[in-house]
C-alpha cells in the first residue's frame, strides 16, 4: 500500500512532483512520463520548462478541500474600510496597500469588504474612471468657447491646414447659410460648431467618422469649430440623424445661392449621375442597386450627383433614393435649380439608364435641352455597320486618345417621345460597337455635342474623388452618419478646395488630394491674444505659393468668432 502512494499518486500536486522527478532523476522521455501519470507530452514539457526557470513551488501544499486564506490584521481591515468609504474599488485599494508595503490580492480585499458588510460597487467602465482601454486620458467634453477664455494661449495643431479655408468660409457667409438651413444645436454645442466639426473632418480627409478620436486632443481643430475640442464620433453620428430632408434641402439651397453670387458656377452644362453606396450591415431597409465598382447588384443607398461641367463642382445631391423614385430625380433637380439660376436654361447630360422617355418628354415641354445615349439594339448596330457617308470630326480634348471619331447624323422618331429627335452615331472611339447619342438640341454643332457628352466622365471622376479622398460614408463604418448629410458635407468641402485652388499659382486645376498633400496636410502653431488669432505654418517647399495668395483681400475672421482677426504666417 505504501508503494502505491508514490507510484500511483492521486493528488494533482503529487502527480506533478512525481512527473518532474521521473523526468530529471529517471531521465524518462516525455511521452513515457505523460502516459504513466495521465498528462499530455506537451504538459510534461511545460512542467520541465517551469522547473528549470524556478516557476514551480514545491513547498508544503494546502490540504485539498480547504482554502488557504490570507490573515488580515485589524489595521489593514480599518484601512480597507476607510478607502471603501471613499468609493474606491477593490483594485484601487489593492494598489494603495501595495504602496504601503502590504501585498494583498484583490480577492482578499473583496472578502474583507464582504465580511465587514460592504456591498459591491456598481460596475464602472474605464471611461467613467477617466481612462480609456489603452490607458490614455479621455479628452475633455466638447463645449463652446470664447476668445476671452483662450487669450494668451499658444498651442500646436496637427490639423492646422483647415485654417487656410477660413477666409473662404467667411466669403460664403457660412454662418448665414447654417442659420438659413435651420440646423439645430444643443445647449452645449451650437449648430454652427457641429457643422464646422463635420467640415473640418471632411477637409482633412478623415477616412471614417469613427476615426474622429484621432483628433480628440487637437485644440486647433476645436478652435476652428468654436469649441475646446471636437465632439466625439458618437455625438457626430447622433447629430446627423437629427436632420431630415427639409434641413438638407435648405442647406443645399442656401449654399448654392451664396456660391452662385461668388460666380463659382457656369450653369449652362450640367452632368448627372447615380452612385450606390454599398452596405454590409443590417440590410432590411435598403434595396438592391447596381454597384459599378463591384460589377453586380447589392444592398446600398442610391445617391444622385449633379455637377457643373465647367467648374466640375457638385451642385446638388439627393440620397437614399428608391428604385421607384429614380426616374423622377431629373425633374426634382430642375425644381431645385431653376429658381436659383433664373434666366439660364441648362443643358443636361446623362447616360441612357438615368431616366425614361416619359421624363425626357417633360424636359421637352419645359424647353430644357438634354444630351444622352440611346440604348442600341442589334438591328440598329447592323444598320450602322452597313451605312456609308460617315464624317470625320475632331474632339478638342487634349488627353483624349481617340480625337478623330467618325459620325453620322440623322433625325429619328422614338415611341413615347412627342417630337423628332436628333441622333448622332459615332464610331472609331476604341469600342467595337457604335455609340448612339440623342439630343433635342438641333442648333449645337455636331462636334460640340460629341465633345460635351464625352466630358461626362468628369462627374464619374468627381464621384471617385469623393469616395477616395472625402471618404463618402459607405454605410459599413462602425459609426454611421446619415448619408445625405455626409454627401452634402462632401459637396461643401469640394467647393472649398476649388476656391483655394483658384488662388494657388500653378495648381489651379489640381484635385483635392494633391492640394491636401502639398498645402493642407501638416501641423501649425496657433496663438491667441485678445481678438487676434495667429496661425504659423512651418517651413515647407510650397510655402512661397501660399505667401503669394492675397490673404489681405479676404475676410479675416473665423466663422464662430465674428470679431476675431485671423492672420496666416508662412515661414
Amino acid at each position: 500500500m505504501d508503494d502505491k502512494f508514490f507510484l500511483r499518486p492521486t493528488h494533482d500536486w503529487q502527480r506533478r512532483y512525481e512527473a518532474i522527478r521521473a523526468s530529471f532523476v529517471e531521465r524518462l522521455p516525455a511521452s513515457v512520463v505523460a502516459e504513466r501519470f495521465g498528462f499530455s507530452p506537451g504538459y510534461i514539457n511545460l512542467l520541465r520548462h517551469r522547473f528549470r526557470t524556478g516557476q514551480l513551488d514545491f513547498s508544503e501544499p494546502v490540504p485539498e478541500g480547504k482554502v488557504k486564506r490570507r490573515r488580515v490584521n485589524a489595521d489593514i481591515r480599518e484601512k480597507i474600510c476607510q478607502w471603501r468609504e471613499r468609493r474606491l474599488s477593490s483594485g484601487e485599494i489593492t494598489e494603495l496597500l501595495l504602496q504601503d508595503g502590504f501585498e494583498i490580492s484583490v480577492s482578499t480585499v473583496e472578502r474583507v469588504l464582504a465580511e465587514e458588510g460592504y456591498p459591491k460597487l456598481p460596475r464602472r467602465t474605464r471611461l467613467k474612471i477617466g481612462l480609456t482601454v489603452k490607458g490614455t486620458k479621455v479628452p475633455e467634453r466638447s463645449e463652446a468657447t470664447t476668445l476671452k477664455d483662450l487669450s494668451g494661449k499658444r498651442f500646436e495643431s496637427m490639423g492646422g491646414g483647415v485654417f487656410l479655408f477660413a477666409p473662404f468660409l467667411a466669403q460664403l457667409d457660412i454662418h448665414k447659410i447654417v442659420r438659413s438651413a435651420g440646423l439645430p444645436g444643443t445647449q452645449v454645442i451650437p449648430a454652427l460648431s457641429y457643422f464646422l466639426s463635420f467640415l473640418a473632418l471632411k477637409l482633412l480627409g478623415t477616412e471614417r467618422y469613427s476615426h474622429a478620436g484621432d483628433h480628440s486632443f487637437d485644440q486647433g481643430l476645436g478652435l476652428f469649430a468654436g469649441l475646446n475640442v471636437l465632439p466625439k464620433c458618437t455625438a457626430l453620428s447622433t447629430y446627423s440623424y437629427s436632420l431630415d430632408a427639409v434641413h438638407m434641402f435648405r442647406l443645399q439651397k442656401a449654399f448654392i445661392k451664396h456660391a452662385s453670387q461668388l460666380g463659382l458656377y457656369d450653369g449652362h452644362l450640367i452632368n448627372l449621375d447615380f452612385h450606390s453606396s454599398p452596405h454590409f450591415g443590417d440590410e432590411s431597409v435598403l434595396e438592391d442597386h447596381w454597384t459599378g465598382a463591384r460589377g453586380r447588384r447589392m444592398k446600398g443607398a442610391l445617391t444622385l450627383f449633379t455637377q457643373d461641367a465647367k467648374s466640375k463642382l457638385i451642385l446638388y445631391t439627393a440620397a437614399d433614393i428608391k428604385r421607384s423614385e429614380a426616374n423622377d430625380q431629373i425633374l426634382e433637380f430642375l425644381s431645385f435649380w431653376t429658381p436659383l439660376y433664373k434666366g439660364v436654361k441648362p443643358t443636361l447630360i446623362f447616360d441612357s439608364k438615368f431616366t425614361t422617355y416619359t421624363q425626357l418628354a417633360q424636359l421637352e415641354n419645359d424647353d430644357i435641352k438634354f444630351i444622352t445615349l440611346r440604348r442600341r439594339s442589334p438591328k440598329m448596330v447592323a444598320e450602322m455597320k452597313a451605312a456609308s457617308n460617315w464624317t470625320r470630326i475632331t474632339v478638342p480634348h487634349e488627353k483624349r486618345k481617340f480625337k478623330h471619331p467618325y459620325v453620322r447624323e440623322m433625325t429619328v422618331d422614338i415611341e413615347t417621345y412627342p417630337e423628332p429627335m436628333r441622333q448622332i452615331v459615332m464610331r472609331g472611339t476604341g469600342r467595337e460597337k457604335p455609340t448612339f447619342i440623342i439630343t433635342n438640341d438641333f442648333d449645337m454643332p455636331i462636334a460640340l455635342v460629341v465633345s460635351n457628352y464625352c466630358r461626362r466622365w468628369r462627374i464619374e471622376n468627381g464621384i471617385s474623388e469623393a469616395i477616395k479622398f472625402f471618404h463618402l460614408n459607405s454605410l459599413s463604418s462602425p459609426i454611421l452618419v446619415k448619408v445625405h448629410f455626409d454627401v452634402a458635407m462632401t459637396m461643401i468641402a469640394d467647393t472649398l478646395y476649388y476656391m483655394l485652388a483658384r488662388h494657388l499659382r500653378g495648381f489651379e486645376d489640381c484635385d483635392a488630394p494633391k492640394l491636401y498633400r502639398h498645402f493642407v496636410q501638416g501641423k501649425a502653431t496657433v496663438a491667441v491674444q485678445g481678438n487676434d488669432l495667429t496661425v504659423t505654418f512651418p517651413r515647407r517647399a510650397h510655402n512661397p505659393i501660399l505667401r503669394n495668395v492675397p490673404w489681405d483681400r479676404f475676410p479675416v475672421s473665423l466663422p464662430c468668432y465674428p470679431h476675431s482677426r485671423l492672420s496666416l504666417r508662412f515661414l
